[in-house]
């Protein structure tokens, strides 16, 4: 038997910002964002949300403003925390 593929075709069940949401942290994660500087990363930003909105029409403006803040957090750099690193 074979193995059933799990994907967007069985999940139809995610709601119109789910699949955005997860398009961004795909899109994130392949585009190189993560190494470009703070102009650049904006206007990557500006366009991505824009492409998002365009291609999920029922997003409003708010959850497309989460949606931007989302990803924003999400290229940040993990804080490390500096007491794991200390030795005794």
């Amino acid at each position: 038997m074979g193995r059933k593929r799990i994907g967007y075709e069985n999940d139809n069940h995610l709601s119109a910002f789910d699949r955005a949401r997860d398009e961004l942290f795909s899109h994130i994660l392949n585009c190189g964002v993560l190494e470009a500087d703070s102009h650049h990363r904006k206007e990557w930003f500006d366009d991505t949300l824009d492409y998002l909105g365009q291609r999920h029409p029922s997003l409003s403006a708010a959850k497309l403003a989460t949606l931007r803040e989302l990803g924003e957090r999400f290229c940040q750099p993990v804080i490390s925390d500096d007491r794991t690193l200390k030795t005794n």
